[in-house]
């Protein structure tokens, strides 16, 4: 059996994926993907999501995490910051902050991942899950819809075309949507 890639991602109405369209974290989305963490104990990411991520979920080496990181972003950092993370990328030659980098082909390095014991794998990102959902690896997408129109932007797996089956839909005060999918049989 094999641990589930889970993939989920914030996303606009018009499918753009860009954290500059205005898609804001508040508590309650906060604590959805603090929760979201906690069912895997494996994040996978591409170098521009790793990075990203390490800039701003990465325990401080002062110790205690910055005034503007609040109450909400602190619990998601606590769960984020020990966790094993694997980095798909060619283009670094050295990681850390729990990581180790995926060389090779990614399909079989990402299959082969999947095969190691664990409760499951966090995909992130915008390149990476395509290439993954493109290859049919991912099991499980969780979209974190926010009710905006960006117009612009990356859009979510752009080129892939999949079926998907709803499994789960909730909604938040602020108008934000959580839709979760698996693979249509």
């Amino acid at each position: 059996m094999t641990q589930p890639l889970r993939y989920g991602f914030n996303t606009t109405l018009d499918g753009c994926v860009h954290h500059e369209a205005g898609l804001p974290p508040d508590a309650e989305s906060m604590a959805f993907w603090t929760d979201e963490l906690r069912r895997s104990d494996t994040l996978l990411y591409g170098r521009v999501t790793y990075e990203l991520m390490e800039g701003v979920w990465r325990r401080p080496a002062s110790g205690p995490w910055p005034d503007w990181i609040n109450d909400s972003e602190v619990a998601f950092a606590e769960v984020m910051d020990p966790m094993r993370k694997v980095v798909a990328s060619t283009a670094l030659d050295a990681v850390d902050w729990n990581a180790e980098l995926l060389r090779g082909d990614l399909v079989d390095g990402v299959r082969r991942l999947k095969e190691q014991p664990g409760r499951g794998i966090s995909l992130g990102g915008v390149r990476l899950p395509t290439a993954l959902a493109a290859a049919g690896l991912i099991d499980e997408y969780t979209f974190v819809v926010h009710p905006v129109i960006a117009g612009r932007g990356p859009r979510l797996l752009d080129g892939v075309e999949l079926t998907l089956e709803l499994i789960e839909r909730r909604e938040f005060r602020s108008g934000v949507t959580v839709q979760r999918y698996r693979p249509a049989a």
